[in-house]
């Protein structure tokens, strides 16, 4: 196990000194020959995400943490601007544009959806606050089994069906646990 570790931290520390040029790569690639990327479907783009995060994880150390629970009011700030800001922006685009139901359900959900795993990858290639970026990630996931589904009811009047158990396993599985590892 202590092996398989070494090996990722080492897999990881490489792909981090030229992500830039590695997701340039796989975009170029993917634009001329998609195919090659048709093992990526269901349960196997969440275990991926997952290994993303746990190389997130090894960029950071428990002490990145332990100032982060020095700061929760940032973490509530930036939870608080996920489901406010991006929601609202969504409904100002939809009344703006005239969009019909269809689509304008549509912007709206993923306006109230929360942040994910690239805003995670951006944090760390730009060498920003990366634990702030994964905390508030971590806590607008962990809200966004109850308040997605209200925004989206409240600002486009349609109802959505959310699996909780199902959104709270996955959060474990792609958030919780990778970046638990990789920073042990």
């Amino acid at each position: 196990m202590e092996n398989c570790l070494k090996i990722l931290q080492k897999t990881s520390l490489l792909l981090s000194k030229y992500t830039s040029l590695f997701i340039i790569g796989v975009g170029i690639v993917t634009y001329w020959r998609p195919g090659l990327f048709d093992w990526i479907s269901g349960n196997m783009s969440m275990w991926l995400l997952g290994i993303i995060m746990l190389s997130m994880g090894l960029s950071l150390s428990a002490e990145d943490f332990k100032i982060l629970l020095a700061r929760p009011l940032d973490i509530l700030i930036g939870a608080c601007a996920q489901y406010t800001v991006m929601p609202l922006l969504a409904y100002a685009l939809v009344h703006l544009l005239h969009l019909n139901p269809g689509i304008a359900c549509g912007l709206i959900l993923v306006g109230c959806c929360p942040g994910g795993v690239t805003s995670n990858l951006m944090s760390y290639l730009c060498k920003g606050d990366v634990a702030l970026s994964v905390g508030m990630t971590t806590a607008s996931t962990i809200l966004a089994p109850v308040l997605t589904p209200f925004l989206v009811l409240k600002l486009s009047g349609h109802g959505i069906e959310v699996d909780a158990w199902g959104m709270f396993r996955d959060i474990l599985i792609v958030t919780i646990i990778p970046v638990s590892l990789g920073v042990c």
